[in-house]
This record gives C-alpha cells, structure tokens and sequence, in this order.
C-alpha cells in the first residue's frame, strides 16, 4: 500500500456513473509459471490495463458489472489512490470513469498479461507502434557507441 498523509474514515460511494476500485496492483508481480516481474510502473513495457475490484458504483451507473466484480481499466485512466478506513479495515481506493471499462469478469483474473515483448512472440498491435523490451534498446544503444 502507497503511503500517505491522511487517512479518511467512513466508507465512500462513488457519485454519477463513476466507479470507486480497491485491490489494484502496481508492485512486483507473479505468473501462473513463478515467475517474478519486477515493478513496471513508469516503464515503457508497464503500460498496459490493469485490473481493480469494484468497491462502488455511482447511482447513475447502469453497467452490469456489480459491487465485488473486476474490471480492467484503460492504461492511467484511474485516480491517484486515498487510503479509507471503515470497519477496522484499511482500503486503498481509486476512482475510474466508466467510459475507462474494457471488460469485467466475477472471478478475480489469475494471469498476469503484459506487453508483447514478454508474451509468446506473435505481434499484437497495441495502437503505440513496434517496441521492444528494455534490453534490446540497451543492447543496440551499446553497440552504437
């Protein structure tokens, strides 16, 4: 969990079609394989949608995901965190515009899916051109000296 300077107590509702989302990970992460990824966050290969758990959802909010679903998120599309406290427990929440909604699912996701240059090798057009991994820039950026 992020630090930070204030802690709020009661427990939020979103407002409008807004949805508030809990459980949304940014640190190092674990395959179904084992494999250790470390933290991507402001990486080139770490912009990719990610997955949250819906907490709230505003009035006006008439999607068919419900309280206790995942959804994945557009790529920045959500809001710095605040830290709630209600029920003696400590949440950390986010708020995402429901235009931001790629899918939603009622099972928590088991993969971790991330950007091409980690997947099987077949070429996926994000919409951001051709990249590859860190190392292979590092690599050619050596070679050019």
């Amino acid at each position: 969990m992020a630090n930070h300077l204030k802690t709020y107590k009661g427990k939020p509702r979103a407002v409008g079609n807004r949805v508030l989302v809990s459980d949304m990970y940014f640190g190092e992460q674990k395959t179904a394989g084992g494999i250790i990824l470390n933290n991507d966050d402001g990486k080139v290969h770490g912009i990719y949608p990610r997955w949250g758990k819906v907490f709230s959802k505003g009035p006006r909010n008439k999607d068919d995901y419900n309280v206790g679903d995942w959804i994945l998120i557009e790529h920045g599309r959500w809001t710095r965190s605040m830290q709630v406290e209600f029920d003696d427990e400590t949440h950390e929440l986010r708020m995402i515009e429901s235009e931001s909604i790629l899918a939603y699912s009622n099972e928590k996701p088991k993969d971790t899916y991330i950007g091409k240059e980690y997947g099987n090798g077949d070429a996926v057009d994000t919409g951001f051109g051709a990249h590859t991994a860190p190392l292979n820039e590092m690599a050619a950026m050596s070679n050019n000296q």
